[in-house]
């Protein structure tokens, strides 16, 4: 065979490939063309068309015949030969190595994942799978498959996440609680959905509560939903007691905010033998406990610390920080400004001497005079600085002061949840479809610590976000060679950063 060029009455230049092993016959016609240009591009891939048919193929060039061949194998390819692999590499790979795809549904692989990667509507988790991984799907298969989803898999994917947790930490010996609140774009009530105290500032929506218990550094153990106008306080307890009794692990010392504990749950869980380390609202104590506090706070330096033992038995345990004091004159005298502009105004009047805010630092002079009282703030001086612990366990007053400095995992996996895995606002209005995006968002949150913790453990300067980011071009080209009917698969070149991160998952 041999490629021939055959003008034409037109001026323009066929080029072909002909055959005169029996005879002489057109094998097939590449192309016509004006072009000198073109006519030499033409006659590469004719030759290339040879190649092909006598099983030389290369996709090495060494001269200009292979790069025709080259040429001619990439203008086969299209966007559907091109898809993202990240996702998929990287949090898909995560999954399976927790454990979670001993759960038997793909659908739920592809939608944790989506919430890693595009944390946005389900509708758009559609899109992702259609655009991204090839798969078509409807969003009704989408919204039935979360309606299922609670019922037939939670227990499960928590266990998995909290065994997991528990092979990390090695001994679940303290543990974090704490909660807030998820609103939704709605008005409408229910009886899950309440309106109620919100911590994200949409008292005009219906929300519910979330209650997450963690272990050391934020590692995910279990949490439970509650109704949008449950009192934080009431919810630790019913919380501790399920997971406890589910994954049979002993009573670990319990840490959590001021809000969560009220004196009667503080009795509860001292009768039940549950330790505790929990914020003390020093101010609040009796007149004789400040006075023994200031006493025996008077004079401390930085990082010093006094303990008094309570009547029920708990250990009042104070410490002191001098930027602590820095930030709580700052913040007093920040609060005093604005008091003394609006005292400065004229329309104080009797109804703002009352506790609130700074308010406290009022007094009225005469009959209708208000005026700010320079005695109270000498006063209020004197706790610069000081913040109480209450615990009724036996450890150190630094041990106390520790525990309850890692509170702050807790807070951090709700910004997490709330901002890179979005987990609100939301737009469900089915419990059961609720329930089922807590549950996506539990399970995305502890693929997220799991990437966090090999990537501190590697050195590497990455936040999971920036590796999120990453995975969304990383790329695999799927082709078929000539005279070979099986689809290869290669991924793309990666830069320095996707390679690293590839390199330590995978």
């Amino acid at each position: 065979m041999f490629v021939r060029k055959k003008p034409n009455k037109s001026g323009s230049v066929s080029v072909q490939v002909v055959d005169k092993s029996d005879g002489y016959r057109v094998v097939k016609t590449i192309g016509s063309t004006c072009g000198a240009d073109e006519v030499q591009r033409l006659v590469e891939v004719g030759k290339s068309f040879i190649a092909r048919q006598s099983r030389q193929y290369s996709l090495f060039p060494k001269d200009e015949h292979d790069n025709a061949v080259v040429l001619d194998f990439v203008q086969l390819l299209s966007n559907a030969s091109i898809r993202t692999m990240g996702p998929e590499l990287i949090f898909g790979r995560l999954f399976d190595n927790i454990g979670f795809d001993v759960i038997p549904e793909e659908l739920f692989r592809d939608i944790v994942v989506a919430r890693l990667v595009y944390p946005t509507s389900k509708l758009k988790t559609v899109d992702y799978l259609y655009r991204y991984r090839g798969k078509t799907i409807s969003s009704e298969s989408v919204y039935r498959f979360l309606d299922r989803l609670n019922d037939q898999h939670r227990s499960l994917a928590q266990q998995i996440a909290y065994h997991h947790s528990r092979k990390v930490l090695k001994h679940i010996s303290v543990v974090f609680y704490d909660m807030t609140s998820l609103y939704f774009e709605a008005d409408d009530e229910d009886d899950l959905r309440k309106i109620g105290f919100s911590k994200d500032g949409k008292f005009q929506n219906p929300q519910i509560m979330l209650g997450l218990l963690v272990g050391q550094n934020g590692y995910p153990i279990g949490y439970d939903i509650f109704e949008g106008n449950t009192f934080e306080g009431k919810t630790l307890l019913p919380v501790l007691k399920s997971i406890q009794k589910r994954y049979g692990f002993g009573k670990p010392v319990v840490v959590a905010d001021a809000a969560m504990l009220s004196q009667n749950n503080l009795q509860m869980l001292n009768r039940q033998e549950y330790p505790f380390v929990v914020a003390a609202r020093i101010r609040n104590e009796s007149q004789a406990i400040q006075n023994a506090i200031l006493q025996k706070c008077h004079g401390r330096i930085n990082g010093q610390s006094m303990e008094i033992i309570r009547g029920d038995g708990c250990r009042l345990i104070v410490a002191y920080s001098d930027q602590r004091a820095k930030q709580d004159a700052r913040n007093r005298q920040r609060g005093l400004a604005r008091l003394r502009k609006r005292v400065g105004s004229g329309r104080m009047t009797k109804e703002h001497l009352n506790n609130r805010g700074y308010n406290k630092f009022l007094k009225l002079t005469g009959e209708v005079s208000i005026e700010i009282d320079d005695t109270k703030i000498e006063q209020a001086a004197r706790w610069d600085g000081l913040k109480g612990f209450l615990t009724n366990t036996k450890l150190s007053p630094t041990e106390v002061i520790d525990n309850y400095g890692q509170l702050w995992h807790v807070e951090k996996a709700f910004r997490i949840s709330k901002t890179d895995l979005r987990i609100r606002p939301m737009y469900h209005r089915r419990r059961k479809r609720i329930e089922a995006h807590v549950l996506v968002a539990f399970v995305a949150y502890a693929i997220y610590k799991e990437l966090e913790r090999r990537l501190h453990q590697a050195g590497i300067p990455m936040s999971p976000k920036r590796a999120a980011e990453l995975t969304q071009t990383m790329y695999e080209m799927s082709f078929r060679l000539p005279n070979d009917p099986q689809q290869q698969h290669i991924l793309l070149q990666m830069d320095a950063e996707q390679q690293q991160l590839y390199d330590l998952i995978c």
